[in-house]
């Protein structure tokens, strides 16, 4: 079985310490990989990917389902929006994690709404970057 968590980044996140620093901070992508990392279990990897595009996430988490034990993923817009990630989740077999690096919940009115939620195992919301290392350590352990 394979020990590779997918951490699936969403639209807009590749401008990540650059877009909106007062919502999503200043760390970039490169740091939530770095993060994800040095909270991975030994004998667990960790593969990063985003893309501002839908059909290329469902290509991922189609991929996954082979080649990933657990998926970690931060939807981004596509959260409120895409019943087709929701599918596809719903095609993976293994622990699903949503995060999130703003609390959704104390913003607009259309952010509270989560297809994916319908489909994760946890969700994590409002704790910045933090968020993936806290999603990464709990697929460690429920896989052991």
């Amino acid at each position: 079985m394979t020990r590779t968590i997918y951490v699936l980044n969403g639209p807009n996140l590749n401008l990540l310490g650059q877009r909106q620093p007062e919502i999503y901070g200043h760390d970039t992508l490169k740091t939530v990989e770095d993060l994800c990392r040095a909270n991975c279990a030994e004998g667990f990897d960790i593969r990063l990917l985003q893309s501002n595009h839908e059909g290329q996430i469902i290509d991922w988490i189609h991929e996954a389902r082979h080649a990933a034990c657990a998926i970690v993923i931060n939807p981004a817009a596509y959260t409120h929006t895409s019943v087709a990630i929701l599918d596809a989740l719903n095609a993976f077999e293994a622990p699903v994690i949503e995060v999130h690096i703003s609390n959704v919940h104390k913003r607009e009115a259309f952010r509270h709404h989560s297809y994916v939620s319908l489909r994760a195992d946890g969700v994590i919301a409002g704790l910045g970057i933090e968020g993936y290392a806290a999603a990464v350590r709990r697929v460690c352990s429920l896989l052991g």
